[in-house]
């Protein structure tokens, strides 16, 4: 007996060590050494004109540094975020809303050394944007891990440049897997406790086998600090959007033709379906790839290309992902039986901001006045509608303004508008053009003076403060 309470105070004390002798004995510090040199900063600036009376800080103040950029017709804007590269003759990878806006953007080493960096690609869509710089030697790289094979309670690291702080390093875990945070139809992120912030947008989120498994993006948080709730977008959908914009400059994705919804217990009842899982088209585009495959309102996808469907943000990833002009074949349920369908892919055609464009019997006039069709406010992206904007978002042909596409996660205005919102008024003004949105937003910025907001939300009318920061 003895012997053996022995042995069980021997177990019980090496269990801790043999827990903890996963993590490197000296810490992060090698890995660090070797991924921080390809992480990069990256440093933009947007000149913004028009802009009168713009506040100066007095001469030998703490902030006078910030009067840098400033005339009498306007602002240089600079901006701070994070990349990192992934091929010795400069790519360098980010998000896209670290440079979407960018008159010129400026990509900084670990050394300090500076490269002046051009846009290969971008995709809003993703949120992800492709770079190049031009260095006389090889640069250091990091290379993509398998983001599927990460699971909740891996150790992961972020390098970044938070709040300017380049070369940062914090630690966490993968927290949860699959998240979607109406960013967008493709979330699917990664979400971690290790801490993000400001300036990390974009940067890398590594392994301990130092591979990239997702890249940063943003944050959940009531402050703007992060408080331990950040999301990556996964290696598995950052990959072929990173080869195809090398490829073409552009992303190619693949375009079926249906509106989707969720699959609901009472959905499932009625059309005699007992499973849990699958996408239920809601409506077909006339003379698209659906229409021409014979699917109708009301069918249950369930399998895809010979992958299950989980739901409908896993079938809008799996077209997406299909190879254009390929055959597919498709599983559905229909009135209580299953039927094997076959789909031809079409392209999906973007606009340069990630949004679809109609096509065929859906389309609109063009604009012939060269103005913007979307752009960003304080934190919120925005669009013009068209008729493709109406069907996504289901929005009555008599609303005019402004739908919003995303509000920055962690930003001033989270919680304020969401995705489908049309703003009809900012400033008791009607904004049916980003032109008369960014001239109300230009006079609220000088003095971070709050806005009023007139939102149709679902044909329901409510009114909530803009804040005049992002």
């Amino acid at each position: 007996m003895r012997r053996f309470l022995a042995v069980l105070v021997v177990l019980a004390l090496t269990a801790p060590a043999l827990a903890q002798s996963r993590l490197p004995a000296q810490g992060f510090a090698d890995l660090n050494e070797r991924l921080s040199p390809a992480v990069v900063n990256i440093a933009t600036s947007q000149r913004v004109d028009g802009v009168d009376e713009l506040p100066r800080f007095p001469p030998g103040s703490p902030m006078e540094r910030l009067n840098e950029g400033l005339s009498d017709n306007g602002a240089q804007i600079t901006s701070l975020g994070s990349g990192f590269i992934i091929s010795p003759d400069g790519v360098v990878v980010t998000n896209n809303h670290v440079i979407e806006a960018a008159d010129a953007i400026e990509v900084i080493l670990q050394n300090n050394d500076r490269y002046e960096a051009i846009v290969v690609g971008r995709d809003p869509a993703t949120d992800i944007a492709v770079l190049r710089i031009q260095a006389r030697a090889p640069l250091p790289y990091v290379t993509m891990g398998d983001s599927d094979a990460a699971r909740v309670g891996d150790i992961v690291l972020a390098i970044g440049n938070p709040f300017g702080l380049g070369g940062s390093l914090s630690v966490g875990v993968v927290s949860a897997r699959n998240r979607n945070i109406d960013a967008g139809r493709y979330d699917d992120f990664i979400q971690t406790d290790a801490a993000i912030n400001r300036g990390n947008s974009g940067g890398p989120l590594f392994n301990t086998d130092g591979e990239v498994i997702g890249v940063n993006t943003a944050i959940v948080s009531p402050t703007g600090a992060s408080v331990g709730v950040g999301f990556a977008t996964p290696t598995s959908i950052v990959e072929p959007v990173i080869n195809q914009l090398l490829l073409y400059g552009e992303t190619r994705r693949g375009w079926l033709g249906v509106r989707l919804a969720n699959l609901t217990r009472a959905i499932a009842s009625r059309a005699g379906y007992d499973g849990a899982t699958g996408a239920v088209v809601t409506r077909i585009t006339p003379n698209g790839p659906a229409a021409a495959a014979g699917l109708r309102p009301g069918d249950i996808v369930v399998r895809f290309n010979g992958r299950e469907v989980a739901d409908s943000r896993a079938l809008t990833r799996m077209v997406g992902e299909a190879e254009i002009g390929a055959n597919v074949a498709i599983e559905i349920v229909r009135e209580g039986e299953r039927q094997a369908l076959s789909v031809q892919i079409a392209r999906l055609q973007e606009t340069a901001d990630g949004r679809r464009i109609v096509r065929d019997s859906e389309s609109a006039p063009a604009r012939r006045d060269g103005g913007p069709r979307g752009g960003r406010i304080f934190g919120i992206a925005l669009s013009e509608l068209d008729a493709s904007l109406r069907e996504e978002f289901q929005i009555d042909a008599d609303v005019e303004g402004l739908v919003v596409l995303s509000v920055d996660i962690g930003g001033e205005n989270e919680g304020a508008v969401r995705p489908g919102d049309v703003i009809e008024e900012l400033a008791f003004q009607d904004v049916a053009t980003m032109t008369a949105a960014r001239a109300v937003a230009g006079r609220a910025a000088i003095d971070e003076t709050a806005v009023v907001a007139r939102i149709n939300r679902g044909g329901d009318i409510t009114y909530r403060r803009i804040k005049a920061r992002s």
